[in-house]
């Protein structure tokens, strides 16, 4: 292991934003923070958002300054990743942003019903292989976890480079009959009020990246279902889509 993850993996433990639970803390059993995010830890009432594979957490805090009326949760399992997002939310003290680093197979273990407000899904591993498709974020088997604790209200947002991810995530939204709010397959041409504005004014390294390669960014937005068992599509082929 590299100098520098080493430095940045003590520094996380000195972060109040960094939460790193053990492993038996989380594992078949509630964590202690569940239902009392607003109460214990950012001591307000303020709705809930979370970023699922927030990377250095640079959408998280992108998000969390430009609507300070909420807190944020961005969640990955990099440490050495995290650590940017979290040494940025401490430097500047902005205290509505929290980082947990945990596998995302185990999100249910740390929020409770109508907890959250809001998911953001940007720039997954679009999982292309057949035998990793279960992984996708957008998938059956995490839309399931995701409407235990969502609220009913609730919005989940997919932003990727993937055309393939995307035109996925229609069809288990067709699939499952959920309400499709935006969908757009190229955000940065699409005409005035296709796609919120908060969707293009913050970009990932990543999107910098892909924009400058001319990739188009899609979007999409749209509602869960409560008391629902979810089913994903077949594997489907690009020539499928």
């Amino acid at each position: 292991m590299g100098k520098d993850k080493i430095k940045r993996f003590k520094e996380n433990l000195t972060f109040r934003c960094m939460i790193q639970p053990f492993f038996e803390e989380v594992f078949n059993k509630d964590y202690k923070l569940k239902g009392h995010w607003n109460s214990d830890f950012f001591g307000n009432d303020n709705p809930i958002v979370l970023e699922l594979g927030c990377g250095r957490g640079e959408y998280t805090i992108g998000l969390a300054k430009r609507f300070p009326d909420k807190n944020f949760i961005g969640i990955d399992v990099k440490g050495a990743r995290m650590w940017r997002g979290a040494r940025t939310a401490t430097d500047e003290n902005i205290e509505t942003v929290a980082f947990i680093r945990t596998r995302i197979e185990q999100i249910d273990s740390f929020f409770a019903q109508n907890e959250i407000s809001e998911i953001w899904i940007t720039f997954p591993d679009p999982q292309l292989k057949k035998n990793r498709i279960k992984k996708r974020l957008t998938g059956a088997s995490f839309l399931n976890q995701y409407s235990k604790f969502l609220s009913e209200d609730g919005t989940v947002n997919l932003k990727t480079d993937s055309d393939h991810l995307h035109l996925y995530t229609k069809e288990v939204i067709s699939k499952n009959g959920l309400e499709q709010l935006v969908a757009n397959m190229d955000i940065y041409n699409a005409e005035d009020g296709a796609v919120p504005e908060s969707v293009t004014a913050l970009q990932t390294t990543y999107e910098e990246i892909y924009l400058a390669e001319k990739k188009p960014i899609t979007y999409l937005q749209f509602k869960l279902k409560r008391d629902f068992e979810y089913v994903s599509p077949e594997f489907i082929k690009d020539e499928d889509l």
